[in-house]
């Protein structure tokens, strides 16, 4: 169980915490994932909404090349006359 104590930060208008990357390997959250935020007394809980699968097309949109290293995908152009098959 992945547990840690974390300061609350403002932003905007809002408090904010950020999650440790070891919280979210846990619960296996991403980037963009809808949560259910529910008070019950004194304890603030979150919870993943399971099911908000990213199509392929929302996960390459949300795709950062500087955040992953600088990687990016070129076009591939395929030209029947420059082929070689040695």
């Amino acid at each position: 169980m992945a547990e840690t104590v974390l300061n609350i930060k403002q932003w905007g208008n809002n408090l904010v915490v950020r999650l440790p990357a070891a919280v979210v390997r846990e619960t296996h959250l991403h980037v963009g994932q809808q949560v259910h935020v529910s008070v019950v007394g004194d304890q603030v809980i979150i919870t993943p909404i399971i099911g908000s699968q990213l199509t392929l097309e929302q996960r390459l949109a949300a795709f950062d090349p500087m955040r992953h290293g600088g990687e990016h995908f070129l076009p591939l152009c395929v030209n029947s006359s420059n082929r070689s098959f040695g």
